[in-house]
């Protein structure tokens, strides 16, 4: 860390130096335009940059299906906008690992493709995309996905529980987009004032996203059980219905939380949903002490769909938690 002491001239300006060693580094001399972002009492400093699309290179000799796909997800990620996968052969299983990622990714397509190199680009503006936005479709589709999955386990339909495990690829690429956005706020301030939202809020909205996707995933869990059991008594099926509206209730009172503008709606919706969470583990104790009175195999199946709706409730409660932390003054 270095200190310089502000300086009056012209008897209105105030003037600071910069460090020598800084300016060489970053290529500012005499003449250059540098951008200043005032974040509360903090003012941010960095060269000006030319807008442009970030471009990255990777060498993907030996990756193959999930080590390829996770390597393009994690440059979207990074917050490359192209991105040039290279190899001395890109093989038909690579082309095809690309192409598959490409399509879990939001706005991105295969530009060029060549023996040994296939490049992919993201087409959407960054400068457009919303983490608020996001994270609200996010609650949308993880919401309906809990409810759809409750509803084909007890109603034994098979086209709703099918139709819920395609859903979580949607929840997936929105996941991707908001570690996306959040990571670019890490790097640039330009991203944060382009996005309209302080870096802490953004680290809230990530935390909550992540909550989110895995709700998704343990709804995809009921589904996949709910396609495997040829039904339910009236008296389990109820019980697993309370538990969900409990959960639901839960979900909602978290996200709710979370996104109110409101410090003292946000502390009571959020505290309230913390003490739901505390009752509905007592309410599961209960429904698994019924459940060991069934045939071994189904017991089994039924345990992991409540335990699946029970963690589904402290995901929630992260949430609000994180809502907790969000309402708080910050010093």
């Amino acid at each position: 860390m270095e200190t310089r002491k502000v300086q009056v001239t012209g008897g209105s300006t105030f003037t600071v130096s910069l460090p020598k060693t800084w300016a060489t580094d970053n290529d500012v001399s005499s003449g250059t335009t540098v951008e200043f972002y005032p974040e509360e009492d903090e003012l941010l400093l960095t060269p000006e940059r030319e807008t442009r699309r970030q471009e990255g290179t990777l060498d993907v000799s030996g990756l193959e299906d999930e080590q390829l796909k996770r390597a393009v997800m994690t440059m979207y990620v990074s917050g490359f906008d192209i991105i040039r996968l290279e190899a001395g052969r890109i093989t038909t299983e690579q082309r095809s690992a690309i192409r598959n990622a490409t399509q879990r990714l939001v706005g991105v397509e295969v530009l060029e493709e060549t023996s040994g190199s296939v490049v992919i680009q993201d087409l959407l503006d960054s400068s457009e995309l919303s983490i608020v936005d996001t994270v609200t479709r996010m609650r949308l589709i993880a919401q309906s996905m809990l409810e759809d999955a409750v509803t084909a386990l007890i109603e034994n339909d098979d086209d709703i529980a099918n139709d819920v495990i395609e859903r979580d690829d949607d929840v997936d690429r929105l996941w991707l987009v908001v570690s996306r956005i959040f990571r670019a706020t890490l790097r640039s301030p330009r991203a944060v004032e382009e996005l309209g939202v302080s870096r802490e809020d953004c680290f809230d909205f990530h935390s909550s996203a992540r909550q989110l996707e895995r709700i998704a995933d343990h709804a995809v869990k009921i589904s996949d059980i709910a396609l495997k059991l040829d039904g339910l008594s009236a008296d389990v099926a109820d019980a697993i219905h309370s538990l969900h509206a409990e959960a639901a209730t839960i979900f909602e009172q978290s996200m709710d939380a979370l996104f109110a503008d409101d410090t003292d709606e946000a502390n009571r919706l959020g505290h309230d949903a913390l003490a739901a969470v505390l009752e509905i583990d007592e309410y599961t104790r209960k429904i698994d002490d019924r459940l060991r009175e069934l045939e071994p195999a189904q017991a089994q199946s039924l345990g992991l769909i409540v335990d699946s709706l029970s963690r589904s409730a402290d995901y929630d409660g992260n949430v609000a938690e994180t809502a907790l932390q969000k309402a708080t003054p910050r010093p």
